[in-house]
């Protein structure tokens, strides 16, 4: 009778400790549109593609503990409207909206998911190539949830090496850091290998651009697919705090680029490398902490340019009286990293100040996450100078910034510490 109670109650331990253990898991689902549709880099008609290097894809992972699972989202293009995000999330199961963050690559050699309208008002987005997008997502976040299992996790955050990228409109204004975030099976088959990868990096993947003719993730995906090769798994890239102007450094002697899909490859691979380098000595997390929480930031639309864009949009934004929109920021601790979403294209002076107040040693800025708002300048750089008139023209407006930080703050403010900060 005794081996039975005892039997019975280590059964229940086990189960307990399981529920409330690390888990991981992440899926892939293939977007390249067939035929190919016209690419878009930004404002202005799609160009017609005749061609494709690479494969366009939506990457997922999820993290749970105890209670609380959160999904993060990767999709290969431009931006994702939250208006498109929110489809998804109402078809995904197990997660709550709130804890669902979908970003991009930032390719500018995808399909438009915009809507971008003409000065006719004519949008030439693809809606139907859209909502397969959405139930993609949702698929893919739905496999990685029925793919949950154990696992431990690594984090590192470390200057990446080597010429990947640089700021066109001043070289040396950008951060070379790369963030990386690894979850280690600890049981089944894969037992010791990565389930997934994700890699935090800023940086515009525009080296073949939009006007070309060629559809393309640019150079994130032969980074996910170095990744994979070499430690497994999936790998999942979101981008970072790459506004005005953080591009890929692409740069030859005489001052002409290599705008090749070779110049993808030696990029994404370079970047790839490095992050695997920067996470190997990384000390393994056996049981992290899992938080999340979500604030919702009302923004101003003062861009006329914005505002036709996103009231002419086929898309149909939701916009508030006032000629307001709302963007979700979340902010996320997963083991010793913190995690903060900004909803737009944020210059690297913004990503610097946010990642010095984040209450954590490794800080992670998920860029162009939950919605894809334009540039977000500050006040004091906010058409202060001839290269920023472009991105201030496709910027909400002039407080956009000021409003994101002094939300974000409070969202640092009132959430813990990521674990073993100070």
């Amino acid at each position: 009778m005794r081996t039975l109670l005892l039997a019975t109650f280590l059964s229940v331990v086990s189960q307990l400790v399981s529920a409330q253990s690390f888990k991981a898991g992440a899926a892939v689902r293939l977007i390249t549109p067939n035929p190919l549709l016209p690419v878009s880099g930004g404002i202005g008609t799609p160009k017609k593609a005749t061609e494709k290097k690479g494969e366009l894809y939506v990457r997922a992972c999820v993290f749970e503990k105890g209670g609380t699972r959160i999904a993060i989202v990767s999709v290969d293009n431009l931006g994702w409207p939250s208006v498109l995000g929110n489809k998804s999330r109402a078809l995904i199961k197990g997660i709550l909206p709130q804890n669902i963050l979908i970003g991009c690559t930032h390719t500018h050699s995808g399909p438009d998911a915009y809507g971008f309208p003409n000065e006719k008002g004519e949008s030439f987005a693809d809606l139907t190539y859209l909502d397969q997008c959405v139930h993609a997502i949702a698929d893919a976040v739905n496999e990685a949830v029925s793919k949950l299992a154990p696992a431990t996790l690594k984090v590192a955050v470390d200057e990446a090496k080597g010429q990947i990228a640089y700021n066109y409109y001043a070289p040396d204004l950008y951060d070379p850091r790369c963030g990386v975030i690894q979850a280690i099976a600890t049981t089944g088959p894969q037992v010791g290998k990565p389930i997934v990868t994700l890699v935090n990096y800023a940086i515009h993947p525009e080296i073949i651009g939009s006007g070309r003719g060629i559809l393309s993730p640019d150079l994130c995906g032969p980074l996910c697919d170095r990744i994979e090769s070499k430690a497994g798994g999936i790998a999942v890239f979101v981008n970072g705090a790459q506004g005005g102007m953080v591009t890929a450094d692409n740069r030859r002697d005489g001052g002409k680029e290599a705008n090749t899909w070779d110049e993808c490859i030696r990029i994404g691979e370079l970047l790839a490398d490095e992050a695997l380098r920067i996470i190997a000595p990384a000390e393994s997390q056996s049981n992290p902490s899992l938080f999340c929480a979500m604030q919702p930031v009302t923004l101003p639309i003062e861009s006329d340019v914005m505002k036709y864009i996103v009231k002419k949009s086929p898309l149909q934004y939701e916009v508030a009286p006032g000629d307001k929109v709302v963007a979700q920021v979340n902010l996320l601790n997963i083991g010793t990293a913190q995690v903060l979403t900004i909803p737009g294209e944020a210059l690297p002076n913004i990503g610097y100040y946010l990642k010095r107040q984040m209450h954590t040693k490794v800080p992670f800025l998920l860029g162009l996450t939950n919605d894809a708002f334009g540039y977000m300048l500050t006040r004091v750089d906010f058409n202060s100078f001839k290269r920023y008139q472009y991105i201030s023209r496709t910027s909400l407006g002039e407080n956009t910034a000021e409003i994101y930080m002094a939300e974000a703050m409070k969202l640092i403010a009132n959430s813990p510490k990521a674990d073993g900060a100070n």
